[in-house]
């Protein structure tokens, strides 16, 4: 009987570029079918070689895995994971990294956990996300939608404060099925949250909306037009209006997960041009910034910051006045 020798792991760079890129980025189901069609290994042989190895997978669980039906579960799974990176050549730990700390699939997650890191990223969303309990349709939307790009374009007025901010996402669908997104929004001025209005352009439409004044933030639900499918990718975009009255400090967006190029731009009223602007990238609210650039605002009072591959945490620019 002959047996078929498991390669050595090789590095990240000799891994071709799609499957390198998926294990930079995730998430782990992507990933997982990227390097088994790396590997050209069916569900049925790719299981007999983890038996060889003493670790057993049934095909029907692999196949859940490389869906996104099922989430391996650790520490249970760190056995299995890391035969999955011998089986596969992959590189050690590449696949361990993509399941962190989480112990239940994105379809089983309580919508609260499903926001997880975006409350530890962002203090004042923590009292917004218990009204996720009446959107249950919303549990699993964001998570099924890979972020691609996004684009704010934020307008100050002569008074220094912000008046619209207006967004075009382009993203794509990790499996069939996702038709919505969820925006969360901070306003400068809490008490003006209230007031602030959402109207959507290309690709969506309002649904239900969530305010919370303490903290001044909001949250919206962007409907699509049709569920879409696998690989599909869609752009949309949707604009926020403000009635605030105190002069902004700047802008910034918080990212889930890494991967999304990003533009940012203010666009400032030729009777109120700031001191200067800074662009940044923090991990936290509350940490300090990891990246630090001053920028230009060039002709017509906008100023531009661009983060490519932005990782997971908060950009933006800041604004000093005087």
């Amino acid at each position: 009987m002959t047996t078929e020798p498991t390669p050595l792991p090789p590095s990240a760079d000799d891994l071709d570029a799609r499957l390198a890129e998926a294990l930079r980025y995730g998430p782990f189901p992507r990933a997982l079918r990227a390097a088994i069609a790396h590997r050209g290994l069916s569900l049925a042989r790719l299981g007999v070689h983890l038996d060889r190895l003493g670790v057993h997978v049934g095909q029907s669980t692999l196949s859940y895995w490389q869906r996104g039906l099922r989430h391996p579960e650790v520490p249970r799974a760190l056995g299995a994971l890391r035969a999955l990176e011998k089986v596969l050549a992959l590189p050690p730990d590449s696949l361990v990294v993509l399941v962190g700390p989480r112990a239940r699939p994105a379809s089983e997650r309580a919508t609260a956990a499903a926001f997880l890191d975006f409350g530890r990223l962002w203090s004042g969303s923590a009292a917004l996300l218990s009204e996720l309990d009446a959107m249950p349709e919303i549990t699993r939307c964001n998570a099924e939608l890979e972020v691609l790009s996004v684009h704010d374009f934020v307008v100050i007025d002569q008074y220094r404060v912000q008046r619209a901010v207006t967004t075009r996402i382009v993203v794509r669908a990790m499996r069939a099925g996702p038709d919505r997104y969820l925006a969360m929004y901070h306003a400068d001025d809490n008490g003006a949250i209230g007031a602030s209005e959402v109207r959507t352009g290309e690709g969506c439409r309002t649904g239900r909306v969530r305010r919370h004044a303490e903290t001044g933030t909001m949250l919206t639900e962007l409907l699509f037009d049709r569920r879409l499918t696998e690989g599909e990718r869609h752009v949309f975009s949707f604009s926020l209006h403000d009635q605030g009255s105190t002069a902004t400090p700047g802008s910034n967006r918080t990212f889930r997960e890494p991967g999304a190029d990003y533009l940012l731009q203010l666009s400032f009223h030729r009777r109120a041009m700031p001191a200067r602007c800074t662009q940044y990238f923090r991990v936290r609210e509350d940490a300090e910034p990891t990246q630090a650039e001053d920028l230009v605002c060039g002709i017509g009072g906008v100023v531009s910051a661009y983060f490519s591959r932005v990782g997971r945490g908060l950009a933006g620019i800041a604004v000093d006045w005087d």
